[in-house]
């Protein structure tokens, strides 16, 4: 006989946060990621070892909403959703694309993405060089917490068990004139998980680096950025002097740190890590994304 497993489906947020603040509950979204975590044998269910609190459907979880400059998404919008909506901005919608098949779009939620703290996780590099917050919620009220943060390594987050991931936030993400880009290599364009991924986020006034972010998963325990490396890049010319380019990438070179897995080994992944980002900085033209 299969083991009972107890479950919660409310009907409002506020239900489910007093059921989190009275038991430490599993959380299932879309299930994509939980469901293989636990995952048993051929035939034989999942063992959860903990309360199931569902909370795809909740409409307070799926609100996208423009706040001045800024940009919130709620952490049960599927992938599917977001494609489909005309604010989610065009790199982040080219980053979904390249996340598993349609199905698995149907399904996976942002915020499932973000708690599954997966190094390789697709979304990611592009929320680390949005400067992404994401906003917990819980019986005692709201905080904010940088991505950044809130990500400590392999599926381990900054979450308390009476929180729940309501929203995240991409502050400033309407600001004019930034030219943002991702890259993922995998065995497919999509349906595959990352070798190695790449963002990096771009603003020039006149000729010269206002802003510059970058950021690569499936290198480090989580996505490897360095705000310290950033700032050697503010104020210079572009296009970028070789030498600047090359200081850059040698300072990349000692903090990138990845592992040999099924799906690759290190040096590859680190030789392509290094070669999207000076593919980057070399850039001539920089036209600001729509």
């Amino acid at each position: 006989m299969a083991e009972k497993i107890t479950s919660y489906r409310f009907d409002r947020l506020d239900q489910t946060l007093s059921q989190l603040n009275k038991a430490d509950c599993a959380i299932i979204a879309g299930g994509t990621d939980v469901m293989v975590l636990h995952k048993s044998r051929r035939g034989v269910p999942p063992k959860i070892p903990k309360p199931i609190v569902f909370i795809d459907h909740l409409s307070e979880l799926k609100q996208v909403y423009q706040n001045h400059k800024d940009l919130h998404i709620g952490a049960c919008c599927t992938y599917s959703e977001l494609l489909e909506n005309p604010i989610i901005p065009l790199p982040l919608k080219n980053a979904i694309k390249t996340i598993a098949a349609p199905a698995i779009r149907n399904r996976g939620t942002l915020g499932g993405n973000i708690c599954n703290a997966s190094p390789a996780g697709d979304t990611l590099p592009l929320l680390y060089v949005y400067n992404a917050k994401v906003l917990l919620r819980s019986v005692n009220g709201d905080r904010v917490v940088n991505v950044n943060d809130f990500i400590q390594g392999p599926r381990r987050v900054q979450r308390l068990t009476n929180e729940i991931l309501a929203e995240i936030i991409l502050p400033s993400i309407f600001e004019e004139g930034a030219h943002v880009v991702f890259e993922k290599v995998g065995n497919r364009n999509a349906d595959a998980i990352a070798k190695v991924s790449f963002a990096g986020y771009l603003r020039v006034k006149g000729d010269r680096i206002e802003d510059i972010r970058i950021a690569f998963g499936a290198v480090g325990p989580t996505m490897v950025r360095s705000i310290d490396i950033e700032k050697k890049l503010l104020g210079k010319t572009t296009p970028l002097a070789e030498a600047n380019i090359a200081q850059v990438v040698a300072d990349f070179n000692k903090i990138i740190k990845p592992i040999d897995d099924q799906r690759s080994t290190a040096v590859y992944r680190k030789n392509v890590a290094l070669n999207l980002l000076h593919y980057f900085l070399s850039m001539k033209q920089i036209q600001p994304n729509e």
